[in-house]
């Protein structure tokens, strides 16, 4: 078999490993959090009415965010039925589609590298794909990962120009660019044209240079293109809803968000780089590692690595400066940057001469990961320790690795680790825990003790999965905000129905137990479920 051939297959059955590694237990827990369920909701409601255009969540106008992952969602409610699998399938694609995107970057700097024997590509596919930030994020139905995935073709299609030949292909590359460009309006509003204008006039910036003629005149054709992509969901939903969607989407949602603290996520100006690190897990020492390299580098040099060097640092600073000027901040806003974080990392690990303290620290991260799963075992009594034993056992066998395996090689074992790890968390771990996040069981047993069917009065708390559980039950305010138990009087009760539940906070579900007209039914921790009768 010719070396090429097999190289192929090996690319082959490495990605369908990932695949499965994505795919796996997508719908083993329960929609959580504010996001999930109310995306997830919103997507239902689309789908049910009929109307692709106007998002609405509880029959009332949602523009908190644009249509490309509800379509998503959709789709694939469309095809697999109303889960939990099928609302983060599309979420799960778009991680796998930002591995692919890294992929093609690696894989072209092996063609055109001066280094033999890097393995750029080989790195690439799997550091992006054990990245801690890429693995949670696209387990959840969640905005974040799809612009990341759209940022990411968009970025690689111009880094791919960069590093082009022909003609031709530069220009093939910049459609690319700037059509996934318009997608990216598409997946998270003004954003996705700001990040990839900025990453690409940070890059020349940084390298000192003006962009060649090709790619400024590209600005008078690639901008129209771009915003008639997007224009497939903006025409249509602002000739229907004119100033109301406007004024939500891009005054409230857009500006109002970057310059105020209106949303209430308030965090320090060193937020982002944290957080970029916590995102990169277990990879962290090996981007220090790199970071601390850049003085090295050829600034201005023309060979590929020293372009995708340059172009991986400005990817990188780009969102991380831009959305810490923001009054509100979110840790998945820098998601979009992980991809750069990976071909940094893969520079190092590539390398001919790699630093020995990055493999060490990340043996050491290892340790840590196993040893603080046993802790929280052992102290919270959420998880058995059978289940954590079982799952920091990889983690100990990565650091052993790492501590005595000898050269290029020895990386491997970390993410053949993480390849083992997520599977055993999600069978065994992740179920106790975030049935405490949602409401799902408990609105099961209420079904089931006669009150299927029946009003649900919600909390306003991070938990919302009652707005997706309780599917036309939960009960809104003429503004579409829940309504809870102490918002709503007993003659506005007894006109819902003679029977209502309630969802409280655990700890007061004591002052309810001697009450004749309230059952308590049950609670998950952290919620509890009541029946009132309002007769």
């Amino acid at each position: 078999m010719q070396p090429s051939a097999l190289a192929k297959r090996v690319y082959i059955f490495i990605f369908l490993i990932i695949i499965a590694f994505y795919l796996y237990g997508l719908g083993m827990l329960p929609l959580l959090g504010p996001d999930e369920p109310r995306y997830a909701q919103v997507a239902r409601e689309m789908l049910l009415s009929g109307d692709l255009i106007t998002p609405t969540l509880g029959g009332y106008t949602w523009f908190e965010k644009p249509s490309l992952l509800y379509w998503m969602i959709v789709a694939s409610f469309k095809v697999f039925g109303v889960s939990e699998w099928s609302a983060r399938f599309g979420p799960a694609v778009c991680g796998l589609l930002t591995i692919a995107a890294v992929a093609c970057v690696g894989r072209q700097i092996d063609k055109t590298s001066s280094q033999e024997s890097r393995n750029f590509g080989f790195w690439s596919v799997l550091v992006a794909t054990t990245c801690l930030g890429l693995i949670v994020f696209s387990r959840a139905t969640s905005f974040d990962v799809v612009i990341t995935m759209t940022l990411t073709w968009s970025l690689a299609f111009f880094l791919l120009h960069e590093l082009a030949l022909t003609r031709t292909n530069k220009r093939l590359l910049l459609l690319g660019f700037y059509s996934f460009a318009g997608l990216s309006l598409m997946a998270k509003g003004l954003v996705g044209i700001v990040v990839p204008f900025g990453v690409v006039g940070f890059y020349y910036l940084l390298r000192r240079a003006w962009p060649e003629k090709p790619v400024l005149l590209s600005l008078i054709w690639g901008v129209p293109l771009a915003l008639a992509v997007s224009a497939i969901w903006y025409g249509p939903v602002i000739a229907k809803h004119g100033w109301s969607f406007v004024d939500e989407f891009f005054v409230q949602h857009h500006f109002a968000r970057y310059v105020s603290n209106k949303y209430h996520h308030p965090q320090p100006f060193y937020f982002y780089p944290v957080i970029i690190l916590m995102l990169s897990l277990p990879w962290t020492s090996y981007l220090i590692d790199a970071l601390a390299g850049v003085r090295s580098w050829a600034w201005r040099g023309a060979d590929s690595l020293s372009i995708v060097r340059v172009f991986a640092l400005a990817w990188l600073l780009a969102p991380i400066v831009f959305f810490s000027f923001s009054g509100s901040k979110l840790p998945g806003y820098v998601l979009p940057a992980l991809p750069a974080v990976a071909l940094l990392i893969c520079d190092r690990l590539s390398g001919p001469n790699q630093s020995k303290w990055p493999l060490m620290a990340t043996g050491v991260i290892c340790l840590i990961f196993g040893a603080a799963g046993l802790i929280y075992a052992s102290l919270s009594g959420h998880v058995s320790l059978v289940c954590a034993a079982l799952a920091a056992l990889p983690m100990f066998a990565a650091a052993a690795c790492t501590f005595f395996q000898k050269g290029q090689n020895a990386p491997i074992c970390t993410p053949a680790a993480i390849f083992a790890l997520v599977p055993i968390v999600l069978t065994c771990a992740a179920a106790p825990i975030a049935g405490r996040e949602s409401v799902r069981d408990l609105l099961l047993l209420a079904d089931a003790r006669g009150y299927a069917n029946t009003p649900v009065l919600s909390r306003r708390s991070d938990d919302r999965s009652a707005e997706f559980y309780a599917h036309g039950r939960v009960v809104y305010d003429a503004n579409g905000e829940v309504v809870a138990f102490d918002e709503i009087s007993l003659d506005e009760a007894r006109a819902r129905g003679s029977k209502l539940l309630v969802l409280i906070p655990v700890e007061y579900v004591e002052n309810f137990r001697s009450s004749p007209r309230i059952e308590v039914i049950g609670d998950n921790g952290r919620t509890a479920i009541l029946g009132w009768n309002t007769q």
